[in-house]
């Protein structure tokens, strides 16, 4: 590694999200960039040397599993190696903030709870980055240097479902449903089982932290947006959706602006599913904003 790469990536440990500029400053010494748009967009416009990755596959396939990463450490391994993650080198994700879901923030949240330190998204996604200078190349496909990252678990950002029904009602606990407000008002769009929330959720659906071009709001106004929902620095926040790729997204954030967060995978296609004796939903409209 060059000594401005070394230099470029001293603080990524504690930034989750960098500026379209810092990214093709570490791009241009050499880091990786996944593209995690939809299939269709990156056929039009490809972005070198981005490698194409989706987050289904590094997830379950069954239903109603499907948001929670693969288990297998050892088939995970070979997946990101296959892609070329090294364990030394940062890695960019970019995905479509304004169409998409989230998908950029889902492989970074996968990526720092495998163990790898230096996987950052792009604020403002594809469009920023093409606008800081990085050119679009006609569809087409290189197969990437196979990377020499082993998966090491962290627990820190994530949470499961029965640690997650364990604390519930917890006075320092603020669990955020960064879903659309049909949903957390009862809607089953997505494939639910039931509808409503989790018991106690605030709704706080995660692109209110963007403006229409996709790029952030301010730390200053996120902060002031949580500080409504009741959240502070010492609160232990859990975020969720239908699968967990949008509360990825969430958890990213605002570990990025120093929140105490994590992410449920299982999210509402895993708790709806569940007996709702033990598992229960609201459907009221508290808390909706």
């Amino acid at each position: 590694m060059s000594n401005l790469l070394c230099n470029l990536v001293y603080n990524l440990a504690d930034n989750w999200i960098v500026s379209a500029d810092l990214a093709k400053q570490l791009l241009e010494q050499e880091a990786t960039l996944l593209d995690a748009r939809e299939p269709i967009l990156k056929w039009f416009c490809r972005l070198p040397p981005a490698i194409s990755v989706t987050w289904q596959e590094f997830s379950r396939s069954d239903f109603p599993h499907k948001g929670k990463i693969i288990e297998n450490n050892t088939v995970l391994t070979q997946k990101l190696q296959a892609i070329g993650i090294c364990q030394d080198k940062p890695v960019i994700v970019v995905a479509d903030p304004v169409k998409g879901w989230g998908e950029d923030g889902r492989i970074v949240w996968m990526l720092r709870s495998l163990g790898h330190e230096k996987a950052v998204f792009v604020d403002g996604g594809y469009r920023a980055l093409i606008k800081a200078g990085i050119n679009r190349v006609k569809a087409g496909n290189t197969p990437p240097k196979t990377g020499d990252f082993v998966v090491s678990r962290r627990s820190k950002w994530e949470i499961k479902q029965d640690d997650l029904k364990a604390i519930l009602g917890n006075d320092n606990l603020v669990i955020i449903d960064a879903r659309e407000p049909r949903e957390y008002a009862g809607k089953t769009p997505y494939g639910e089982k039931r509808g409503g929330h989790i018991a106690g959720a605030v709704h706080l659906y995660y692109k209110q932290l963007m403006d229409k071009q996709g790029q952030l709001l301010t730390r200053g106004e996120i902060v002031a947006i949580l500080q409504q929902k009741g959240v502070s620095q010492s609160t232990q926040i859990v975020s969720y959706c239908s699968g967990g790729i949008r509360s990825a997204w969430l958890t990213c954030v605002l570990t990025n602006v120093g929140f105490n967060a994590k992410n449920y995978a299982g999210s509402m296609w895993e708790w709806s599913a569940s007996p709702a004796d033990s598992y229960p939903l609201s459907i009221s409209l508290s808390g909706a904003g």
